[in-house]
């Protein structure tokens, strides 16, 4: 219990003197006022004076208090309440609108990023295809390179035919040459004896010339024959390789427009993915604007809450203590 030296109106009247300075009431700062009292007396009278303050604070003000004072306090709560009402407002409206625009932002460079990667794709798939058609190309161009080491093998064989027959042809005119000479020889020894002998010798030469000169006349027309058809078979080869590469030339370049189309692709992609990171920053920095607000509301609430106990615990002008 209370001691009967401090009355509970002396401690009001110090806490009134406390708020008037701005100084938040405590049991030391009332002894201090007062000059005397214990701390249990002053403990005791400033909680029953908190319990009344917060029982009386949503009450209206005693009818005490002057009409213009009371007029003019009204007045000040209801403009800050409307202000602050009014703040808020304002404050919500402009945060909404920043995050709607930055979710717009983010679902355009999202919707960016789906149509690159999809443009990616395709472009992976047309490139695998012109890979396969120039491996095919490869391919017949191999199997062309191996048909013309066959006709150069054949040409070949062909020349060495041809090479075998003019050797036999020179053997035989070494041959003839000799029987020649061997002919000459006999007749001079017996020109008179072999005069028969030597007609059938030179018909049979002759014979054999003939045979000869249609052996070498043949083996010459064969040979033409084989040139031609293997001058014509090359021609054909040089044609279809020519052919050949310029069909590689064209997807060689196809092939070059395809990697810069890539590349073009990646770079737009990139691109996007930067705008997405942008975006995200953008909406990051709107989101602590927003708490940075909410932070200052909340401050100034709490303003709002100390202004409003400071004029309900106003001390009242026509009193004096």
């Amino acid at each position: 219990m209370a001691r009967s030296g401090i009355q509970y109106e002396d401690v009001r009247r110090a806490i009134d003197l406390l708020l008037q300075q701005a100084e938040s009431p405590s049991v030391q700062k009332i002894r201090e006022v007062l000059g005397t009292g214990s701390f249990t007396t002053i403990s005791d009278h400033l909680r029953e004076w908190r319990t009344q303050r917060d029982e009386n604070r949503d009450r209206p003000m005693s009818q005490e208090i002057p009409a213009p004072v009371e007029s003019l306090v009204q007045a000040l709560w209801q403009q800050a309440q409307e202000s602050a009402a009014d703040g808020l407002a304002h404050y919500r409206q402009e945060a909404d609108r920043k995050v709607e625009e930055a979710k717009a932002l983010a679902g355009t460079a999202r919707r960016e990023a789906e149509d690159a990667a999809q443009r990616e794709v395709a472009l992976s798939e047309h490139l695998q295809q012109a890979q396969a058609r120039i491996e095919e190309y490869c391919t017949q161009i191999a199997r062309i390179e191996a048909e013309r080491d066959s006709a150069r093998q054949r040409e070949t064989q062909l020349e060495r035919q041809t090479q075998s027959v003019e050797e036999q042809l020179q053997r035989l005119q070494a041959d003839n040459e000799r029987l020649g000479r061997e002919h000459q020889a006999s007749l001079t020894r017996k020109s008179d004896e072999f005069r028969a002998q030597l007609a059938q010798e030179e018909q049979r030469h002759e014979a054999a010339e003939a045979r000869l000169m249609k052996l070498l006349d043949n083996a010459r027309q064969e040979r033409q024959a084989s040139d031609k058809q293997q001058l014509q078979r090359l021609e054909a080869l040089e044609k279809r390789t020519a052919d050949l590469d310029a069909r590689l030339q064209q997807a060689r370049h196809e092939l070059a427009d395809e990697q810069a189309k890539h590349r073009e692709t990646g770079w737009t992609l990139r691109q996007a993915q930067d705008a997405l990171k942008q975006n995200e920053l953008k909406a990051q920095r709107v989101e602590e604007a927003l708490n940075e607000k909410h932070q200052a509301l909340t401050a100034t609430e709490e303003r709002l809450r100390d202004a409003e106990a400071r004029l309900a615990q106003a001390p009242l002008p026509p009193f004096v203590y």
